[in-house]
């Protein structure tokens, strides 16, 4: 409880304090984007308000034998960015506290931090990491591949790992469950996490790149700003 009501803060002051709702005025990073044009983030913004805190609220909803676990996070992200990602997801675990009578505040911080903040904190490193990896002009060809494999497939299973392990650590275990069965288990949902955040950013970058704060046609195609 303490861990979550100190991690919270921290990072929402650090969100807010890049003023992450510049982003959804004007989408200037994007170059098929006219300068000052309205902002395409408003879809992927409202979308997560609306359908995330049921995914989140599920678990509470129906009694299972596992409760499975759905995160969002890492796509989250993708879609808005680190800043607006984490206010974002914080109402998300607030309006799935009030979606479910048995999701008291106290867990729907915890699922806000573990399922939320902890790994969207860990796909922006991840993201940075693979940005300066894939930083040289010999690699400008395969840079969407890099985007879509490193951060929306192979990238959304590890941090979703990470992140279920440190909750499971921090004393968020899975009822029912055995701590090994529960590595073991949060491992295969991070992966079900992992497909469905990578087939949608492939879609994403060949449809709808707008809807990606995280993707670029001058770095990722043109292998400018290297």
């Amino acid at each position: 409880m303490w861990l979550e009501a100190a991690l919270l803060p921290v990072a929402l002051v650090a969100a807010l304090a890049a003023r992450p709702w510049r982003l959804l005025a004007s989408r200037k990073p994007l170059a098929h984007e006219s300068h000052g044009a309205p902002s395409a983030l408003w879809t992927p913004l409202l979308a997560t308000l609306v359908f995330l805190p049921w995914l989140w609220a599920l678990p509470t909803l129906h009694a299972m034998p596992l409760q499975l676990q759905w995160s969002g996070a890492c796509l989250v992200v993708l879609m808005l960015g680190w800043p607006l990602a984490v206010p974002t997801l914080l109402a998300v675990g607030a309006t799935a506290a009030l979606l479910s009578p048995s999701l008291g505040w106290q867990d729907a911080m915890g699922v806000a931090v573990w399922q939320g903040v902890v790994p969207a904190t860990l796909a922006l490193l991840l993201g940075v990491v693979l940005r300066r990896l894939a930083g040289t002009r010999s690699l400008v060809g395969v840079r969407a591949f890099v985007y879509v494999l490193g951060r929306g497939f192979l990238g959304t299973a590890l941090c979703l790992f990470v992140a279920g392990s440190l909750a499971q650590w921090a004393g968020h275990t899975l009822p029912g469950v055995s701590d090994q069965l529960s590595l073991v288990a949060r491992w295969l949902m991070a992966w079900g996490d992992a497909v469905v955040t990578g087939m949608l950013c492939a879609v994403f970058v060949a449809f709808k790149p707008g809807w990606l704060a995280t993707w670029s046609d001058a770095v990722y195609l043109d292998g400018k700003n290297s």
